[in-house]
């Protein structure tokens, strides 16, 4: 009789997940995917008032969710948020912000704003994960949306494309450090995914060109492309991936 593997499961019956960023877009797409596998997900976000519609239809199919109103970048704020959780066992951050203009017209004031969010939170972000599941002496899988930008340049993305790699590098480093205690972490890098916040782009034909001509599939990316890759690297699925990037970009940096 020949033993046959056994395919590993993408279930999170049982998990606990945190999604920031949670409200709209890839960030409510991905919790929706972790709600649907049988995590519990408290799903976090700075606009409460849409943070609260979008859980309350997610209760409404039956899942288990929570809301949990939080701007990231309040670092006291966040300390307090994952310290007053339950260890989780999986924590998705699509929390990012996004000022595009020409490098030579950069302001401070928009580097800052930036950096804050998708480097300075995301960092602890994930610290606060780590404490967590190391104090619990649980394995986890912590997830950052970063981007294709992370890989290539992009038009008036400089501070953007700068803040991304700069997570790439981070996820490396803590993959290298908390391997050993079972904790896996990675990012999915996305091309341009439709989504509210990205209709502007879609609408200027000479972008849209520029993403047409770049992405090899003959479409643009949908929230929906992104929430396979989210349950994949959350679940057992994914054991043995750590300190990677999954890029789903439609073969944007494919040449």
């Amino acid at each position: 009789m020949i033993d046959l593997p056994k395919t590993p499961s993408f279930d999170l019956t049982g998990k606990r997940a945190l999604v920031t960023g949670a409200s709209s877009g890839i960030g409510l797409g991905c919790a929706v995917a972790l709600a649907e596998a049988g995590a519990h997900v408290v799903c976090a976000a700075r606009r409460v008032d849409v943070l609260q519609e979008s859980v309350d239809a997610m209760a409404a199919q039956g899942w288990s969710v929570e809301a949990l109103a939080l701007d990231i970048t309040d670092m006291k704020a966040l300390t307090a948020a994952m310290k007053g959780q339950a260890a989780f066992d999986v924590v998705l951050n699509a929390a990012g912000l996004a000022r595009h203009s020409p490098a030579l017209e950069t302001t401070p004031q928009d580097y800052d704003a930036v950096m804050d969010v998708n480097v300075k939170a995301a960092y602890f972000v994930s610290v606060g994960a780590a404490h967590g599941m190391i104090a619990a002496q649980k394995p986890g899988s912590i997830i950052h949306i970063s981007s294709q930008m992370a890989h290539v340049g992009g038009i008036d993305r400089a501070v953007y494309c700068a803040s991304k790699h700069a997570v790439e590098g981070m996820v490396k480093a803590m993959a290298v450090e908390w391997g050993k205690s079972g904790i896996r972490i990675n990012t999915i890098c996305p091309t341009f995914i439709r989504t509210p916040l990205t209709e502007p782009t879609f609408n200027n034909p000479e972008r849209l060109a520029w993403i047409m001509d770049k992405i090899k599939l003959p479409r643009v990316g949908e929230v929906s492309d992104i929430m396979g890759a989210a349950l994949f690297l959350a679940s057992d699925a994914s054991a043995m991936v750590t300190g990677t990037s999954m890029m789903i970009d439609g073969g944007w940096t494919a040449d």
